[in-house]
């Protein structure tokens, strides 16, 4: 499980500082992923869901590393998110055309942790013993 907690660490902090990313520079990072922001609920939009709800699952990615009991409910939580966003962005490439390479970088990535998860998740649970 320790591998497993150094992992959702990594996450927590590239969260934590794509946030942060969002929330002070959000012209560059919305222009990076094709987003045109609307001057006031564009921008109050970005700054919320991009800045505040990303650098929260980096704050909730890195609960393990102070709770170790957390682990397993955070490896759940990240297979969730990160299964819901290989869904989407999938689904994505078939409704839209003209994605730019951060698009598909974000994908690559978000496979990655997707498949990571998965793998640290599937360790967790218990084989029962045979007699």
């Amino acid at each position: 499980m320790f591998a497993a907690r150094i992992f959702l660490a990594i996450v927590g902090a590239a969260y934590l500082l794509l946030g942060i990313w969002c929330a002070v520079a959000p012209e560059q990072t919305s222009k990076s992923v094709g987003f045109n922001l609307e001057p006031g609920s564009g921008q109050s939009e970005f700054f919320t869901v991009y800045g505040g709800l990303e650098f929260a699952w980096g704050l909730i990615f890195l609960m393990p590393l102070l709770m170790t009991d957390a682990t397993r409910p955070i490896l759940i939580a990240c297979v969730l998110v990160h299964g819901m966003a290989v869904l989407f962005r999938a689904i994505s490439f078939f409704l839209f055309t003209g994605m730019g390479s951060t698009t598909y970088v974000l994908a690559g990535t978000e496979w990655v942790i997707f498949l990571t998860s998965v793998v640290f998740l599937a360790s967790t649970v218990a084989i029962p013993k045979t007699n």
